[in-house]
């Protein structure tokens, strides 16, 4: 692999082929769709430009991303988005963490179905959430949440559970219908730096394999049910890909989902009353705007250069030559 850090594509690109003509026909549309965005990421197929910089010379080719939800390489500008729409939404009160989960039996049954089963997951939960708040024994108010749909544990079997972060849940924690609930986070930018944990993960990020060879592939992972101890686990490539497939959800499906008063049809308005009711100024514009230049859009939400020059650090990277994409027949994606 060279020099460069592993990456999730390295093991479908090597692998792939040989894992579809093994299991194709127990792949659904939507895994073959996610193998083929994965293997392309970043590779002269999908096009790109050739940049040199205007100060030291130095060039080099940047190819295009695939921009999957399920590619461990194009999630950073996606979440860097995500809070930056949230940030107005924030509210000066309390905020919780509460996760529900499934008993193994449900989550086996989600294999084979997994659009009911994980919709089931989300109203169940949710209409939980709405039902005890709602009691005047209670809090005896509506509640704004979302929730996040995650499918995997740490050694990428699948774990089915949602994370939802709660607006004022303080006489609830104790209720025996919550799986597990945390403390409340310190204050709105808390919120936001969790959420940046959570919103756009991917079952395995890039950053934690550690080597791919001879058809194995390792890579660390936290045994939580052993104190959250560090380990190292080895799986064959087919194992691999198989696990990290499990977690493809269907089409269409929606992983992030809001309720209560930061539904999306209501939200604005009551959002606006919530500011009256706790005293807070009106919401303003985020500060960044969107650009069309999606490296100047980048540098705005992330605050890293995809202009400055890798090399002298003081030069701007400046495109000489559009490549572009390779028409292909995506064979793997219409079976």
């Amino acid at each position: 692999m060279g020099a460069r850090s592993l990456q999730v594509a390295d093991v479908f690109r090597r692998f792939g082929e040989a894992y579809r003509q093994q299991h194709g026909a127990s792949l659904s549309t939507a895994q073959r769709r996610a193998m083929t965005a994965i293997e392309l990421c970043r590779t002269a197929t999908l096009g790109g430009h050739v940049e040199r910089c205007d100060s030291c010379g130095h060039q080099r080719v940047w190819y295009n991303s695939c921009r999957s939800r399920y590619c461990p390489s194009c999630q950073s500008l996606a979440r860097a988005q995500w809070l930056e729409d949230r940030k107005s939404e924030l509210l000066d009160t309390e905020y919780f963490h509460v996760v529900f989960t499934v008993p193994r039996e449900v989550a086996t049954i989600a294999y084979q179905n997994k659009a009911e089963v994980y919709d089931i997951l989300f109203r169940a939960a949710a209409e939980t959430l709405r039902t005890i708040a709602a009691d005047p024994s209670h809090l005896g108010a509506e509640i704004g949440f979302f929730g996040i749909l995650h499918t995997w544990g740490q050694n990428l079997l699948a774990h089915p559970h949602v994370h939802f972060v709660v607006r004022h849940l303080a006489p609830l924690r104790t209720a025996e219908w919550v799986v597990y609930s945390k403390r409340p986070f310190a204050g709105p930018q808390q919120v936001l730096e969790y959420l940046g944990r959570y919103t756009h993960r991917i079952a395995i990020s890039n950053n934690r394999l550690l080597s791919v060879d001879e058809e194995k592939v390792r890579f660390r992972w936290k045994d939580y049910r052993n104190g959250d101890r560090i380990g190292t686990m080895t799986l064959s490539a087919e194992e691999f890909i198989r696990r990290f497939l499990l977690h493809v959800l269907p089409d269409g499906f929606q992983r992030i989902r809001y309720y209560g008063f930061l539904a999306n049809r209501y939200r604005e308005p009551k959002l606006t009353r919530c500011r009256e009711l706790l005293g807070m100024p009106p919401s303003s514009p985020t500060a960044c705007s969107r650009s069309d230049d999606y490296r100047e859009h980048y540098e705005a939400l992330v605050g890293r250069s995809l202009k400055q020059c890798p090399i002298c650090h003081h030069g701007n990277m400046v495109c000489l030559e559009v490549i572009p994409a390779v028409n292909r027949p995506h064979r793997w994606d219409t079976s």
